[in-house]
């Protein structure tokens, strides 16, 4: 039997010399991948009290969806600066080179939900810990983070150590 590792392509040296990039978009197009992540992606959720999942854009809507179909719950999307249509909430972050900007609508999130943060991968963390103060903001709890890859070389989980987070996929480099 498969494992998800086994539907992610890793491409060395992109962007860069030195660099596996690890790509999902071999993941999305093969149904049983596809099938197999969302599958482990819930399983991180057994035993989890929460009221909706929240997804970066843009492949966080990608795994999100799915997970909040299976499980019954509401999907709110976290978008890039300028792209939402009522009232929001933003918060900026640091890239490697320069700045990004995400919000979320004002009514999104309700005082005392609970949270579950989805994206498709974990890096420095960053767009995580804004989306994680977007939620916040609102009154809500972010209860639990799930990621299908972890680039543990980066760090992240260490900007993010307050939050229960989990990933079906870890690689130790970057």
């Amino acid at each position: 039997m498969k494992k998800v590792e086994d539907y992610i392509r890793s491409i060395p040296d992109f962007p860069e010399p030195g660099i596996i990039f690890r790509d999902v978009t071999s993941v999305l197009q093969d149904a049983e991948g596809l099938k197999l992540s969302i599958d482990e992606m819930v399983k991180l959720l057994d035993g989890v009290d929460f009221d909706v999942i929240a997804g970066a854009e843009s492949r966080g809507f990608i795994f999100g969806m799915p997970i909040a179909y299976a499980l019954g719950k509401p999907f709110v999307p976290v978008r890039k600066a300028g792209k939402l249509p009522c009232e929001t909430v933003s918060q900026s972050y640091d890239l490697e080179y320069g700045q990004a900007t995400i919000e979320i609508h004002k009514d999104a999130i309700k005082p005392g939900q609970k949270v579950v943060l989805v994206d498709d991968l974990i890096a420095t963390g960053g767009t995580m810990e804004a989306a994680a103060k977007l939620v916040e903001q609102l009154g809500g709890e972010v209860v639990k983070m799930i990621f299908l890859i972890e680039l543990a070389g980066l760090e992240g989980r260490k900007k993010l150590a307050k939050y229960d987070l989990a990933s079906v996929v870890s690689y130790d480099g970057k």
